[in-house]
């Protein structure tokens, strides 16, 4: 048993390793050799969990969609029932921000995730991984504005996930640099026009 926890934790080692290599130096700058060097391995280690660098980035952008979905299994389509107003804004917004760079964390997977994406344009072997990432997210934000009763949920959830794709975008390059404070700032703005299209709830009477 220790030997298996010591290789999973191993293999988790070399992600981590890459993660930084493609901060740092991005998708170009991702080798085997230079992973191994940056975590601490020798290449036929690295070789042991990981073919070719493709692998390797294949297994580091599986990760960060991991860790977005653990995330996001926190919010309970149930705890949004019922809610209106800024209630509703403040639940659908949690939701979406862990979706967005908004700490040290969340700006890692979102340039892995960047990268990735822009490789996916050329490499063909990319792309189941990035369109079930997409329908995945495209599903929990649908559930989420079905049952906030936002009209037409797939619709909305489409014009969402571009703009989060959007801030992502100019949050982790040059482009537009946006400050984690604009970052919540610009979500908000959307998201309240939106919620103001539900219905509130009819009193109860007894």
């Amino acid at each position: 048993m220790p030997a298996r926890i010591d290789l999973e934790q191993r293999r988790k080692d070399v992600i981590e390793a890459a993660f930084r290599l493609l901060v740092a130096e991005g998708l170009s700058g991702l080798s085997l050799r230079k992973v191994a060097a940056e975590s601490g391995l020798n290449i036929g280690s690295v070789r042991h969990y990981f073919d070719d660098h493709r692998n390797l980035l294949v297994a580091a952008v599986t990760e960060v969609g991991d860790r977005m979905g653990k995330r996001l299994t926190r919010y309970s389509t149930d705890t949004l029932v019922g809610l209106t107003g800024e209630p509703a804004v403040d639940a659908l917004q949690a939701l979406l921000e862990e979706l967005l760079p908004l700490d040290d964390e969340r700006r890692v997977e979102s340039i892995v995730l960047t990268e990735f994406i822009v490789a996916a344009r050329v490499n063909p072997i990319f792309r189941p991984v990035t369109e079930k990432m997409a329908a995945d997210m495209r599903q929990v934000i649908t559930d989420a504005l079905s049952v906030l009763d936002v009209p037409d949920p797939a619709e909305e959830a489409e014009r969402l996930i571009a703009l989060l794709g959007g801030l992502v975008l100019d949050s982790v390059t040059p482009h537009g640099s946006l400050t984690i404070e604009r970052l919540r700032k610009t979500l908000r703005a959307h998201l309240r026009p939106v919620l103001a299209t539900v219905p509130e709830a009819a009193p109860t009477t007894h």
